[in-house]
This record gives C-alpha cells, structure tokens and sequence, in this order.
C-alpha cells in the first residue's frame, strides 16, 4: 500500500475560499475531500429534512468548486469511521484535517470515535478553527483578543490546482432519512446564494438594518440573511468580518454612493457577528447547556409543576400555532413554509413557551431546532436557556405577545398575511380576537374554537406566577457563588460591573424580590 493521501474531513464548512485545511491539505499531498452523512447526527431530533436538503445544495456546488482545482469530493452515507475504516484498506491515510466544530451532543461524540480510531490507527488528525470560538479557552477575559485576532488575519489561499487522491470505493449504505418534509419557502444552499444575498446587504440592505430588524414585516430585507450560509460554512466568519469593515471604509470614502445609514447598519451587523461567536463560546465552554439549566438554582423549577397531559397539550398547540395570540401562531406558520423568522420573534416564541405555558425548554428548543434552517448549536442551545430564564445572568424577559404585535406589527400586516383565517377581522381585534362579540365574530367569519382559537391562559396571571417562581428559586441558599461563577465562565467583558458592585445590587435587588439585568448586551440575539 504505497498510495499516501491526506483526508479533508468537511462538515459545517462547505466552501473551499479561506479553509484552512484544505488549504494546508493541498501543500502537503495528494487530497482526498471527503463529506460522511453521520447517521447519528441525523437520526438526532433537533435535525430535520430541511437541513438535508439545503446540505445537499451546499454539496452541489462544493463539488463544482473543488473540481476546478482538480479535486473531486467523496461523499458517504456512511458514518466517518465506517468510512475511513474503507479508505484505510484501498489507501495509507497520512493525516486528517478538519475544522473544529461546536455542535450538539452527537457530533462531539463524533469526534471523540475519530480522535480515538486515529490514535489506534497512529493518524494524525488535526483541527483548525474557523471562526472566534476558542478550544479550552481558559480565561474568558481574553476571548475578545483572540476573535479580533483571527478575524483580522488573511484569508486562507488555495493553489490554482491540488494534486488528487486516486479513486477510492465509498460504503454502500442507504442515505439516513431526516425526518418531516423540506419547507417550500426556505432559502437555497450554497455559495452562490450566499454570496448574491451577502452582496445585496452591503449594496444596500444593510442600511436598514438597525431599526428594521425587530419587526417581523422589514427584518426579512434589513437583516443580512446569512445566518444559514454561516451555520453551513458556506462563507467564513473572517471573510464576512472583512469585507463588512472594507464596506464601512469605502462607505466612509464615497459616501455620495451609499444611503447614509449604511455605516450605521453595517457597525450594529458587525456586532452581531461578535456575538454570534460569543454565543458559540458558552456552548464550546460548557456543552451540559444543550440539556441542562446553566444556572442550577433554576433545576426542577418546571418538573411537575403541570401534568404531563397538560404539558402536551401546551406544547403542541404552541407547535401548531394555535396559542390564540396572533402574533405568536403568524410567527409559527411563517417559520413552517420559510425555516426563517427574525431574532425579537424567536425570543418571544421561546418566550411564550418558557414563561406563558411554563413549558422546559428542552422540548419547545428541540422543535425550534428542527423549524430553523439556520440551527446552529452553539447558539441555539444558550438564546434558549437565555429566554427562558435560567442562565441565572441575564434579565428575566417575559414577552407580551400583544404588546409585541402593537409594536412590531400595528396595522396587522403580517398577521393576516399568516392567518388568513383572521383576514377580515378589523384592527380593534386582530390581536386579541378571542375579546370579539359572537355577533362580530358571525360578521367577520371568525368563530372562536372554530375558526381560531382562544388562548389557553391569561398572560397577566402567567406573568405574574412566572415572575415569582424564577424569583423564588434564584433566593436559594448559594445562588449568589453559582451566578459569581456563570459570570466569570460565560458573561460578555462588556460593560460588566466590578464584583463588589455586582454583588451589592444582587443582594439588593434580591431583596426586593426583583430579577434585574447583569448583561444586557446579550439579550437581542438568537
């Protein structure tokens, strides 16, 4: 066996500009580009067809990149080590590399086989970031300085043509089915599409951005959209970083050729993309978050509080959009037919779940896991825990859905255009429906329990039993040391008090029964 080649093991990295070990693969040896449809990954329930046919778009055209550089990308329906157990009897394997990868529970446990196959197999598999999240960081105080760090270094280069790994015969298994069907609405996978909806947002989109992200009606064109082209790795971080502040300087320059409110939109998005990989961070640092409370005050908080036929019924009407609260149902029916639905809406969706139906959100996170095309654990899992109150950190949000449709939607537009059942309802009720007269609800063929539901529960009480049951269980005896600890861990370095000040306004805000902000920076983010 005198064939040596060099594996690059893809996963949410399907691009070939600025990959790092692609790049260092084609200085070495002859490549092998090698993606595995891991079965256990998506046999996962946060997975679901969506994901899997977006993969496969990003995979067309991945396919098309790596050809022009003389390469030709294997792809297995096999698990990894199935896989590289096929590749080890035609080939002699002399590395893999990889990017690192924050994900769920599955893909470490992934990555732990391959680390272990390949210390047996004397391989040498080498892992290089792709994005701010540092492995073993040890002092959070200095995560800042490594992401400024790698977002300000050059791009990864590739050579006009790589030398190829002769063919190699793949596992013959049947592809893993995710479950559910593929959403008609969502966005395209791979480059191109990334690259044309990245170019219209520094073109011009962009220049809505703040002010125009909150609602639901204009953050589907102020925001960037990006968000699935990053979670896939169809662009880099760095690259987004990079060419965001080289449009903010020629913005800057010639400013006659922008709107004026360009700087401004692209200054709040690049601040997003910090906080994407802060996000990413708190998993990376403590992947328990993905099934257990990050702040432990806070365990056994919602077990058996309802019944379990209670909690069902909760949850699967939040599922089906048939809260009774309009905005809240319209929101779930446009993540149905789009996989997409703007940041504030995702927090009032877990919101509603967490806090109005007191469900976990373990459940009600998994089914958002599935809805978004653009999952991505590192984040998904911590805005979960976030909105839900129990992080033990941040301020204790609980969303009115009617006071967020007055202010985000207050003609009603997006309302009606996603429940055409309430269509003809006038703007006195289109947000409380369930306050209508039998004789108006007859007039604007809208019966209640038929045509639309009402809501299960009053939000004014919920709130309110919400409110102290979370204040309640954050004055348990060592609840201060274990939020000191979260902060130090996981806490944002912006703006954060000094701890003896911090210390003062917990024992004083405890004591009048109040849940006050530590971080507020954190909590438009999901």
């Amino acid at each position: 066996m005198s064939n040596s080649i060099v594996i690059v093991w893809f996963k949410r990295d399907l691009r070939v500009v600025d990959h790092a070990p692609l790049a260092v693969a084609c200085a070495q040896s002859a490549v092998l580009p090698l993606f595995c449809w891991e079965p256990s990954v998506w046999n996962e329930q946060d997975y679901a067809k969506q994901h899997q046919v977006f993969v496969m778009e990003c995979l067309s055209e991945l396919e098309i990149s790596l050809k022009k550089i003389g390469l030709k990308l294997q792809v297995s329906n096999a698990g990894i080590i199935e896989t590289l157990i096929k590749i080890r009897h035609q080939v002699n394997i002399a590395a893999i590399y990889s990017h690192e990868e924050t994900g769920n529970l599955a893909t470490y446990q992934v990555d732990k086989a391959v680390a272990n196959w390949c210390k047996t197999q004397h391989i040498n598999w080498q892992e290089m970031p792709q994005n701010g999240v540092v492995r073993r960081l040890k002092r959070r105080n200095e995560w800042h300085k490594h992401w400024e760090q790698r977002m300000s270094a050059p791009l990864q280069l590739l050579p006009a043509k790589a030398l190829a790994a002769p063919n190699i015969i793949m596992p013959r298994v049947a592809l893993t089915q995710a479950v559910g069907i593929d959403k008609p609405k969502r966005q395209k996978g791979g480059r191109t599409y990334a690259l044309e909806t990245f170019n219209s947002f520094l073109d011009g989109r962009a220049a809505k951005f703040r002010g125009g992200i909150s609602s639901p009606l204009t953050a589907v064109s102020a925001g960037s959209r990006l968000s699935p082209y990053l979670a896939y790795g169809c662009l880099s971080m760095r690259e987004v970083v990079q060419a965001t502040r080289d449009r903010r300087t020629w913005a800057s320059e010639v400013p006659h050729m922008f709107p004026s409110t360009l700087n401004a939109g692209l200054i709040g998005f690049e601040s997003r993309l910090h906080w994407h990989c802060h996000f990413m961070q708190k998993l990376e640092s403590e992947p328990e978050m993905e099934f257990e409370n990050l702040h432990h005050a806070h365990d056994g908080m919602r077990d058996e509080v309802l019944s379990d036929a209670e909690s069902h019924r909760r949850l699967q009407a939040w599922i089906r959009g048939e809260t009774g609260w309009p905005l809240v149902d319209a929101c779930m029916a446009m993540l149905r037919q789009t996989g997409w639905i703007n940041f504030r809406m995702r927090a009032m969706l877990m919101s509603t779940a967490s806090y109005l139906y007191w469900l976990h959100w373990r459940g009600s996170g998994l089914h958002l896991a599935r809805e978004f095309l653009d999952y991505e654990p590192g984040i998904h899992w911590p805005q979960c825990q976030m909105q839900s109150g129990t992080t033990g950190i941040n301020t204790l949000r609980i969303y009115n859905p009617i006071k967020q449709a007055q202010e985000q939607d207050p003609r009603g537009a997006f309302v009606r255009h996603w429940l055409p059942m309430l269509k003809n309802v006038p703007d006195t009720w289109i947000f409380e429906p369930y306050l209508m007269p039998k004789a108006q609800q007859l007039q604007y063929g809208c019966i209640l329990d038929k045509d639309y539901p009402t809501p299960l529960v009053d939000i004014a009480k919920a709130t309110r039993e919400a409110r102290l049951k979370i204040t309640l269980a954050r004055k348990k005896n060592g609840v201060y040391d274990e939020t000191q600890a979260v902060i130090k861990k996981h806490a944002s370095r912006k703006g954060m008090l000094g701890a003896s000040r911090d210390k003062q306004r917990f024992e004083m805000h405890a004591n009048k029964n109040k849940v006050k902000k530590i971080n507020s920076n954190q909590q438009e983010l999901f």
